[in-house]
């Protein structure tokens, strides 16, 4: 930028050089990026120390962020509401008699979590509770149980409600509805592949099958699972139907969640209610505290103009949609690596949004890409904060687990090449049912 004392280049050595080194020493990511600031902002004389301040809360000042505590208290409320159990009930009855039983039950219910609470770490957190010591005592490998939870968690941030299409949604101006939309074959299409690749190593090591369940049961459970599964539908369609946004949705999930779990299951009370309250609290304080430092990172970024220093170059490779598609994915694969999700949106996705534009890649498309890369990043270390609840959960390191998870990412890789080359995967329901929002 003109006057300023820094050109792009220099701008990026030191921000990107103090954020790194600041990795290493394992300071945690968010302050990280705060403090990558604050060099350019003592050194840049047109620049001051208050503005870190400044832009971290100019961040905030969003209504559409508000969905991000919503929809993590709501997961809370689930998992001590009774609702999480009539779910696995019904996923039980489901594929109960597939091979590696406990663990396809495993695959199912993040399906129905991840339509509810629209957080990974809630989901891997309440399910490596429930499942890796049970999967355990059933005979199942401890790393193969560990490396099944936590791949299945990252459903809960491509299956809507998503919490990182709303922050997408919000910083990028894309259609949460059709984002929503969009995200829903894309994540059966994953969860398929997951409940494949436990079908193999089920056949191949002999893991343990349940006897298949009757009608009967099979009516039952959805009989009392139906109050739990009208939640994404009253989520999802509310937003559809125009009833209301996508923060309104997130507060009518919490309402619809406490009213369920108190007054229908009768699961909680005043302590329960207090205790998920509390534990909304901390998980939410970290994700936003984490936009509020990345959108300080990306104001640096965007005052020396670095991402079109970045994409000067390779603009010139003359990209098409799919090769610009698959440019894309391996950026956020690479920095999903070592970044929260929420931060790498801030920073790489709208580093990345005019790359998406020169080519004709459907903004939707465009997100749906990136979101679906960035739940790789969630198992994959040295972040991967899936893997590490599930591994703190079993008491065990990181690597334990790293080779059964690679394998279970593989799956995974195959249907983000599909979505890449066959947009139609992702944009199907959009075009079908809400054509006018992705004009």
């Amino acid at each position: 930028m003109t006057g300023s004392v820094f050109s792009s280049g220099q701008a990026a050595a030191i921000l990107f050089g103090c954020f790194f080194f600041l990795l290493l020493l394992r300071i945690p990511v968010a302050f990280a990026l705060g403090l990558a600031c604050l060099p350019m902002l003592i050194l840049e004389p047109r620049l001051s120390m208050m503005m870190l301040a400044q832009e971290t809360f100019n961040a905030y000042n969003s209504f559409i962020l508000l969905a991000v505590p919503f929809f993590l208290l709501t997961a809370n409320l689930m998992s001590i509401g009774g609702i999480t159990d009539r779910l696995v009930k019904l996923s039980q009855t489901m594929v109960g008699h597939w091979p590696g039983s406990l663990a396809q039950i495993n695959v199912v219910l993040s399906v129905f979590f991840a339509g509810i609470s629209g957080s990974s770490t809630a989901d891997a957190a309440s399910q490596s509770k429930i499942f890796i010591d049970a999967q355990v005592k059933e005979g199942y490998d401890l790393s193969f149980s560990i490396a099944i939870t936590a791949v299945s968690a990252v459903l809960a941030v491509i299956i809507p409600p998503s919490i990182l299409m709303i922050v997408w949604g919000g910083l990028i101006s894309t259609s949460i509805a059709a984002m929503y939309l969009a995200g829903i074959v894309p994540g059966l299409l994953i969860a398929g592949a997951q409940m494949v690749t436990v079908h193999m190593y089920s056949t191949r090591r002999g893991y343990p099958t349940y006897a298949k369940s009757t009608w009967v049961d099979m009516r039952c459970a959805i009989w009392r699972a139906i109050p739990a599964m009208v939640t994404p539908f009253l989520i999802v369609g509310g937003i559809l139907l125009g009833w209301f946004t996508a923060t309104e949705s997130a507060a009518v999930a919490v309402l619809y969640s406490i009213g369920l779990s108190a007054f229908f299951y009768k699961e909680i009370g005043p302590k329960e209610l207090y205790r998920a309250l509390l534990d909304t609290g901390k998980l939410a304080g970290v994700a936003l505290f984490c936009i509020g430092t990345a959108s300080a990172f990306g104001w640096m970024l965007a005052y020396y103009k670095i991402p079109q220093t970045l994409l000067a170059n390779v603009s010139t490779w003359g990209m098409g949609p799919i090769a610009a598609g698959f440019f894309i994915a391996g950026c956020f694969l690479v920095v999903g690596c070592f970044l929260d999700a929420i931060p790498a949106i801030v920073i790489v996705g709208t580093v990345l949004q005019p790359l998406a534009q020169s080519v004709d890649l459907h903004p939707v498309q465009f997100a749906i890409i990136s979101i679906v890369s960035l739940a790789f990043g969630l198992v994959t270390p040295p972040y991967g904060m899936c893997l590490m609840i599930a591994c703190a959960v079993a008491g065990v390191r990181i690597r334990y687990a790293l080779k059964d998870t690679m394998i279970m990412l593989i799956p995974m890789l195959v249907v983000l090449g599909l979505l890449i080359i066959f947009p139609s995967v992702s944009l199907f329901l959009p075009r079908l049912l809400v054509p006018e929002m992705l004009k």
